[in-house]
């Protein structure tokens, strides 16, 4: 860890945990061998450890084992599902009713579905970052396949009503997508009571590697079919490659541990983001973005009226955080999402998103509210 600078960008990635790495290295070192090589016990060992993390997957989600594909990632997680999805889907229509705030990852699958003839729709958001569940109710049509809303927002944190959203979708036997990425290990769900069909996740934003994911995949009530474009031999056919056999371990030991601190980790978190929350906020010194009751407990997205927040980042070098989404931190223009929710170009440009993470200290969150103060104020003078 960089012991110098205070992390605060847990949302586009965490640091691994030191229990996943000493998980991993057997894999690393002597374990090397081939998960799918099937005639000799090193083999074995690989493709067992590969089960046994498919079993913390699933025991994480609460779903059942056969239920849970390891991909790269959440954004290939997201392809296969978007994509197979609408490739078994679009005998019975083309339909596709989305949000105007999804992840880029997954607006850049539906503009590629646009492009071979799938009718994509973007529900509004209010400026509490919520979608109108009477819209949806509208859009929904006989030529409707499948609904694909995030469950949680990476730069508000903001938690659509996906429980509603799945009982409204299966009453007309369509089939739901929520991108879950930002969900485990920052608030209590079910998978079950969500309702939720397909749903990625993502090993590096739960203090695992990069480079391992899950793909969570109904197979009852409803039983989710999915058609790839390009059939492959591994995990149900739905992709190729070799078993990156220690990531997968990594992903697996990181959901274990998840599953093992959740409640521990939200009370501690969230306190420590209600107290970053008041100090920046009071007497009308900072705005929370989003709504404060539906959010997932490490996330503050705040506007500083009054100033740049690309200036505040260059007065506040030692904390670690940005202006929005980890993915479009390159962009020139403000955040697509803030301004779908209706804050005008000017709040857009004054707002910083802070997520906090395991690791963060209350001595951390004592100096960056004073740091981020100090610069709101000299920026404003």
């Amino acid at each position: 860890m960089h012991s110098e600078i205070i992390y605060l960008d847990n949302n586009a990635t965490t640091a691994l945990d030191r229990n996943v790495l000493e998980a991993m290295m057997p894999y690393l070192t002597n374990e090397y061998a081939n998960a799918a090589s099937s005639t000799h016990s090193l083999g074995w060992r690989a493709k067992a450890a590969v089960e046994l993390s498919r079993k913390k997957v699933s025991d994480l989600l609460e779903c059942e084992e056969n239920e849970i594909i390891f991909t790269s990632g959440a954004s290939e997680s997201i392809f296969i599902a978007l994509t197979a999805a609408y490739n078994a889907y679009k005998v019975n229509g083309s339909k596709i009713i989305s949000c105007k705030t999804e992840h880029k990852a997954v607006l850049n699958v539906l503009d590629y579905l646009s492009s071979l003839g799938a009718e994509i729709m973007y529900l509004d958001v209010d400026r509490q970052g919520l979608i109108d569940l009477n819209q949806l109710k509208s859009e929904i049509n006989a030529n409707t396949i499948l609904i694909c809303l995030q469950l949680c927002n990476n730069e508000t944190g903001v938690v659509q009503p996906m429980e509603e959203i799945s009982e409204m979708a299966h009453s007309k036997g369509i089939i739901v997508f929520s991108d879950a990425t930002q969900a485990p290990g920052k608030m209590i769900f079910n998978i079950n009571d969500l309702g939720i069909d397909l749903m990625p996740i993502s090993a590096h934003k739960i203090y695992g590697p990069k480079g391992a994911g899950a793909l969570y995949i109904r197979r009852k009530n409803p039983r989710v079919s999915l058609l790839p474009f390009v059939k492959g031999n591994q995990e149900r056919d739905l992709r190729n490659g070799t078993y990156n056999t220690p990531a997968i371990v990594g992903l697996g030991e990181a959901c274990l541990l998840v599953k093992e601190n959740l409640w521990s980790d939200v009370s501690r978190i969230s306190k420590l983001r209600t107290k970053l929350e008041h100090h920046l906020t009071e007497d009308n010194f900072g705005f929370i973005n989003g709504s404060v009751k539906n959010r997932i407990c490490n996330t503050t997205n705040l506007h500083f009226p009054g100033i740049k927040a690309s200036e505040l980042l260059k007065k506040t070098r030692e904390i670690a955080y940005s202006l929005g989404s980890a993915c479009n931190s390159s962009s020139p223009l403000p955040s697509f999402v803030l301004t779908a929710m209706g804050l005008t170009k000017a709040e857009a440009e004054a707002s910083i998103r802070l997520s906090l993470g395991r690791n963060t200290s209350e001595k951390e969150i004592d100096i960056a509210i004073e740091q981020i103060k100090k610069a709101v104020v000299e920026l404003r003078n």
